[in-house]
């Protein structure tokens, strides 16, 4: 048997180059106050990464009716076996927290396109090194646990969601729900997601592996997720530690198949389908903003007349085309809206009093003129009377 040429070896190399230049996983946790995203990401990762706001506070910044959503990034880098990942969390406090939500959504989705547009540009450039990557690789949409039915306000927001990034909506505090009404929730939040055509993630079936594809089979049967999130650890047994919320009927564990679905989103999010939600933002949903962006279309679904064309009838009588106009892009980060009025205000008031200090030259101007013309007059009379006096002394002399 002859020797291996040893191309067999690349799988390794490239294992190696992956380990020395780590990787980049954006996160976005979407939905209503309340439903404990903070403590899922802190009990997602283990680790303290989102800081609790204060309760007595929380609520304050939002006793305005016209507040709008924030988007709040925090940035951490995780190191597991020497392997290094830059994390991007990004949260949406404000959203759903006002009583009228119309348009609520926008500056999410603003912020992921915001993304793309960015990421095109920088592809775009002589030098592509240090590209810096915001894209949303996943989206957890939290769903209130009513036990009845999705409000039109989840709707609307997974409906413009799932046309741009990796979806994957969870039942929030399953501890509130008995297992009879989670199941009956979950079938109409399922019945709600297909007729509506709303796109979730779907993990992908390897047919070749077949424990893999039974695992994935079981990923997509569980959705949508129901969760419970807690930072605090319990005792069971002597040395034994597990995540729970306790109560008094007892130990509800973070960790427990039979108890939530917490280890499978996990697996689904970290473990097993990481590099997969990867590729499908950079070959999916990348791919499909660029090739709209490049080729002249909208990729703005609030507007349904921006995706019409106008006809018109030219010189010939034949038919022709007109592209309806593009709906305005909205404030972009409406962190800044303050700051934005506060300046177009300041900018006002400029303008009000360098108008006022030109009327005020304008006034002066025309009151030296009529002045100086008073004097030149005055002075036209004073001549001509020099005059008349030079012809009578002329006169005199003869």
């Amino acid at each position: 048997m002859p020797e291996p040429v040893g191309i067999a070896n690349l799988p390794n190399q490239r294992y190696k180059i992956i380990s020395d230049q780590g990787a980049t996983f954006t996160l976005m946790v979407a939905g209503e106050s309340g439903l404990g995203k903070t403590t899922f990401i802190n009990t997602l990762f283990q680790s303290s990464l989102k800081i609790h706001q204060d309760p007595n506070e929380r609520h304050n910044k939002f006793s305005n009716p016209h507040q709008t959503v924030d988007i709040d990034i925090v940035r951490a880098i995780l190191e597991e076996k020497n392997f290094k990942i830059r994390l991007n969390i990004i949260d949406t406090p404000g959203f759903g927290n006002n009583v009228n939500n119309h348009d609520s959504w926008t500056p999410i989705i603003d912020f992921i396109d915001d993304q793309h547009e960015s990421f095109m540009k920088q592809e775009q450039q002589p030098f592509r090194t240090d590209k810096k990557d915001l894209r949303v690789h996943a989206c957890i949409y939290f769903i209130r646990p009513t036990g009845h039915s999705l409000k039109p306000l989840d709707i609307e927001i997974m409906k413009r969601l799932s046309t741009r990034v990796n979806l994957i909506p969870i039942i929030a505090k399953l501890d509130t729900l008995s297992p009879n009404e989670l199941d009956i929730f979950k079938t109409r939040i399922r019945d709600i997601i297909e007729a509506q055509d709303i796109n979730i993630y779907t993990p992908p079936l390897e047919i070749e592996d077949p424990a893999s594809a039974e695992h994935s089979k079981q990923l997509i049967e569980a959705m949508p997720f129901a969760i419970i999130g807690s930072e605090d650890e319990y005792e069971i047994s002597p040395g034994n530690f597990v995540r729970g919320r306790k109560y008094p009927w007892g130990l509800v564990e973070v960790e427990n198949d039979k108890h939530c679905d917490f280890k499978k989103l996990r697996s689904l999010l970290l473990r097993t389908n990481m590099l997969d939600l990867v590729l499908s933002t950079n070959e999916i949903h990348f791919e499909t903003y660029r090739s709209i962006k490049l080729g002249g279309g909208s990729n703005n679904d609030d507007d349904d007349s921006n995706n019409q064309n106008n006809d018109e009838n030219n010189e010939n009588g034949d038919q022709t085309k007109k592209q309806a106009p593009k709906k305005p892009r909205r404030l972009h980060n409406p962190k800044f809206k303050e700051e934005e009025d506060a300046l177009k205000k300041f900018f006002t008031e400029q303008v009000k009093a360098e108008e006022q200090r030109f009327r005020q030259w304008e006034t002066n101007i025309v009151n030296e003129r009529n002045r100086l013309n008073q004097d030149l007059e005055e002075m036209q009379t004073k001549l001509k009377s020099l005059e008349d006096q030079v012809k009578k002394l002329q006169i005199t002399k003869r």
